[in-house]
């Protein structure tokens, strides 16, 4: 059963029928000493807020994507000799890297991370991102595109000046009144692909449920510990009113070939190689809380279906129904990558020489953990058990 605020109130408190002013006088009556009223008051209200919002939420649950329109819907393409694909450049290679100088364009105020959108010398547009978020997606998309599935041009910037930079907000702390930068994360923005706005997907309907490729962008979602899982069912509040989806589950147009292709991809992978949890546990870019859980990554095999250790968002979407043969075959490409290719991309991404090292490590063991698994299953025990049909 999905958790909500008032789960743990008693039970008279959760079949309260009332509105929501009325539950909290109830709920304050009934379950909290008079000399904590105030406090938790204050409290409670902060909770209702945020339970008005996974009602809203809730809502739109019932409503299924719309295809955006005809074509081949892709969601991973065979990436070929995944050994001696570049990890330092990625996806848009040597050539396409950003280059100075930098115009600013605007300051990006979507989400709750610091960005500004800007163009370079050769007139190609750039979203910039700092933070925690930057490595991580950085040297993410390097990984995920290496085992054939689509990820956004992204390269990491050490430093840099961005002229005409003025009026900031969020992002006055990251770039100095002279327009200089340190540690930046820099996303192309493309007409080919196009990315749809407004159009997106969910873990649990799309156009290629139970399939191997699926599973397999699940996989590599645990693996780095994406905690940040929202899809099309994902509804934040805005200033004006009202709401907007919030999914990091995007689809973008290509036509570069004659025909037209919808490119399903995950284009958020900002809230990785931290820690999974809760609200107020999970990190990103957080080495020695992601080495922590590797020892949980992968619990157990039952039956040649995975067990996993973690938690976050959609969980249940991206944990059940995951076998043996999902891995094996992720591991074709998945287990190409070699070490050298993970430092390579690391670094490339910001990694300080501690963290390359102790990311490194911990990313082998959990690949292993998958190679363990698919192993073990194989070689006898539960080897002799044939996966049941999903769902």
């Amino acid at each position: 059963m999905e958790p909500t605020p008032f789960r743990n109130f008693p039970r008279r408190v959760r079949n309260f029928t009332g509105s929501n002013r009325g539950r909290l006088r109830f709920i304050v009556k009934s379950v909290m000493p008079y000399k904590a009223r105030y406090v938790q008051f204050c409290i409670l209200t902060i909770v209702a807020t945020l339970a008005a919002g996974v009602g809203y939420q809730r809502d739109h649950e019932k409503k299924e994507p719309e295809r955006p329109g005809p074509g081949e819907n892709v969601l991973w393409m065979d990436p070929g000799d995944v050994a001696s694909l570049d990890f330092k450049h990625g996806i848009g290679g040597s050539e396409r890297q950003p280059q100075p100088p930098f115009l600013f364009v605007d300051e990006d105020m979507s989400g709750t991370i610091a960005k500004v959108n800007l163009t370079d010398s050769r007139g190609a547009f750039w979203n910039v991102k700092w933070g925690r978020e930057a490595k991580a997606s950085a040297f993410c998309t390097r990984l995920v595109w290496a085992c054939g599935y689509f990820v956004e041009q992204e390269y990491f910037v050490a430093r840099g000046r961005i002229e005409g930079a003025h009026g900031l907000k969020r992002a006055k702390s990251h770039v100095s009144n002279d327009g200089t930068f340190v540690k930046a994360r820099f996303q192309l923005r493309s007409a080919s692909p196009k990315y749809l706005d407004g159009e997106s997907w969910t873990w649990a309907k799309n156009p290629f449920r139970e399939s191997r490729e699926l599973q397999g962008l699940k996989i590599l979602m645990l693996l780095v510990s994406n905690w940040d899982a929202k899809d099309a069912r994902d509804f934040v509040s805005v200033p004006t009113g009202g709401s907007h989806m919030d999914s990091n589950l995007g689809i973008f147009l290509d036509d570069s070939s004659g025909e037209r292709r919808y490119f399903y991809a995950d284009d958020d992978w900002g809230a990785s190689l931290g820690k999974w949890g809760s609200t107020f546990t999970w990190t990103k870019w957080d080495c020695e809380g992601f080495a922590a859980q590797t020892p949980d990554f992968v619990k157990g095999v039952d039956n040649g279906w995975l067990r996993w250790g973690f938690n976050g968002k959609h969980r249940k979407d991206l944990t059940a129904h995951i076998s043996v043969y999902d891995v094996e075959w992720l591991l074709t490409y998945l287990g190409r990558i070699t070490d050298e290719q993970i430092r390579i991309g690391l670094e490339a991404s910001g990694a300080t020489p501690k963290e390359t090292n102790c990311y490194q490590q911990a990313l082998r063991q959990r690949i292993q953990q998958l190679q363990e698994a698919v192993g073990g299953y194989e070689s006898g025990g539960e080897a002799y058990q044939t996966p049941g049909t999903r769902r």
